[in-house]
This record gives C-alpha cells, sequence and structure tokens, in this order.
C-alpha cells in the first residue's frame, strides 16, 4: 500500500473556490472523476444533502483511487490517495483539475490556467508522518480562525482553546474531518477504514495531538519570557 499526500494551489495563488457552489462541484468531482470509465455529465448533486451521490447511477464504480483525507481551502487542495489500479492517481488528478478548471473558468468568465501546475505528489513513507498526515490536513481550516493559525507553530503566543479549535472544525464542512468523527457529511468519496484501524478513535487521537501542540506552545511561550 502506497498512500501519497497530493496538494495543488491556484495559480499567482489566486483564490479558486470562490463560493459553496464551487466547493460543492469540486466535492462533486472527487465523487464522479473517481471512476476507471468516462464521467456521465448528466449526473446530479444537491447542497442540501448530506452526500454526494447521483440518483443516475446504475452501476458499481470501478475506482481509480481511495480518497483517505481531503480538505479545500481557499486557494488550494489537500487530498490523501491511494492507487487502486495502475497510474490511477495520476488519472484522477488529471480529470479533476481539468473538469474543475473548465467549470470554473465558465462559471467565472475567465479563461487560462487555474492551477499553478502539476499537482504535488509526497509518498507518506514513515510513520511519523503517517501518524501527523491526517491530523495536518484536518487542521488546515484553522488558518482561518483567529488564533487558531498557532497549529503550524508559527506563531509563539498563545494559541486558540481546544473548544474553539474543535467547535470550528466541526463548523467546517469542507473536508473529510466531520466524516470520522461520526457527523455524516460526504461519506460516498471517502475511505475511513485505513485510518480508523490505526487510530482507533480518530476524535480521540486529533484531542492528543491537539494537546501536544498546546504544550508545546506553552513551552515555546515559556522560552520567549525566559
Amino acid at each position: 500500500m502506497e498512500l501519497f499526500h497530493t496538494l495543488n494551489r491556484g495559480v499567482d495563488g489566486r483564490k479558486i473556490f470562490m463560493n459553496d457552489r464551487d466547493r460543492i462541484r469540486f466535492i462533486h468531482n472527487l465523487y464522479e472523476f473517481n471512476d476507471t470509465t468516462a464521467a456521465d455529465h448528466n449526473t446530479g448533486y444537491h447542497f442540501k444533502s448530506r452526500d454526494i451521490v447521483s440518483p443516475y447511477i446504475l452501476r458499481e464504480k470501478e475506482k481509480l483511487v481511495d480518497i483517505h483525507g481531503w480538505v479545500i481551502m481557499k486557494n488550494h487542495y489537500h487530498l490523501l490517495l491511494e492507487e487502486r489500479v495502475d497510474n490511477g492517481i495520476s488519472i484522477f488528478l488529471r480529470k479533476l483539475n481539468v473538469g474543475y478548471a473548465k467549470y470554473f473558468n465558465e462559471q467565472h468568465k475567465r479563461s487560462g490556467t487555474l492551477f499553478q501546475g502539476r499537482t504535488k505528489k509526497i509518498l507518506i513513507d514513515r510513520e511519523e508522518h503517517f501518524n501527523y498526515i491526517l491530523h495536518y490536513i484536518h487542521l488546515n481550516p484553522l488558518d482561518y480562525l483567529k488564533g487558531g493559525e498557532g497549529w503550524r507553530l508559527r506563531n509563539k503566543r498563545n494559541m486558540t482553546s481546544m473548544k474553539n479549535t474543535l467547535d470550528y472544525l466541526h463548523s467546517y464542512r469542507w473536508s473529510s474531518y466531520l466524516d470520522y468523527v461520526g457527523t455524516k457529511n460526504f461519506p460516498s468519496i471517502l475511505t475511513t477504514t485505513l485510518f480508523k484501524d490505526a487510530f482507533g478513535d480518530p476524535q480521540a487521537a486529533l484531542n492528543e495531538y491537539l494537546r501536544a501542540i498546546e504544550r508545546d506552545h506553552a513551552a515555546l511561550l515559556k522560552l520567549s519570557l525566559e
């Protein structure tokens, strides 16, 4: 089994998700393009539903990849992918990026390149990296929470409380976090067994990770005051 952290961002750092319509379209594409056959452009989706499942699909999909984690930010995305067929990740990412860029340019009346280049792929080949990567993806939205950006250890001042952190993560729909902690969000695009088998309780594992960050911040603050 080879697990890859993949990420791409808008060209020149531009926003690639302008509104919830864009976000739901990208999530729909995560589902629709994860198939060895061509996408069925007649499929539909509904924003208010708690999943992305087309009522028109009459066959089993043969997936290109397993998506073990994901997050959408304003100008980039992160995915945790494992191939199910040869070259599955490359095929899936090409379909995903081309399909979304075409939609985005039509929707927002623009032309030209949307993404900054090829999607970056990082092999998760160390245990330490494996134990960290899902938390890293799920904590990305804290960059939008005042005081939350301290999770990256760039800020040596106090980080927001764990309660504020968890409340914000529970309010942020655009990641796999909710499906991992028992709130149905977009389960049809996600494979949770790998990390649930590894962590047992993903919420408890994240809580412990956050406590470690708090301890690190406390130590950094103490050093800065000495």
